[in-house]
């Protein structure tokens, strides 16, 4: 019977340490957050590249618990402010910051 409980006691140790480990803090996501974030990376930069006017080759997006980071140097202003329009109506974006630069 020691043996079982002992079994059982460890058993939970690790289960607790393995949801642990998977949790988000301040500066890492955790695994749910990550997947989550890539799939809005995904979004973005699939509407970024059905967006005519805009070269998707020129911008950079990264994701991290749902701020959009975009990133790149882009010809017009107006690219930058569509780019910045055209990831704010993805689903799943918190908010945006626009780090691209002007040629």
């Amino acid at each position: 019977m020691k043996l079982v409980n002992l079994f059982g006691s460890f058993f939970l140790v690790i289960l607790l340490v393995s949801f642990l480990g998977c949790a988000s803090t301040s500066k890492q996501e955790g695994t749910g957050e990550y997947l989550d974030d890539s799939v809005i990376t995904t979004k973005v930069k699939a509407a970024i590249f059905e967006e005519a006017s805009l070269k998707s080759s020129e911008i950079n997006v990264e994701t991290f618990k749902g701020v959009v980071q975009l990133s790149g140097f882009v010809t017009s202003q107006s690219g930058i402010n569509k780019a910045v329009e055209v990831t704010r109506n993805v689903k799943g974006v918190k908010s945006v910051t626009n780090s691209m630069r002007l040629k």
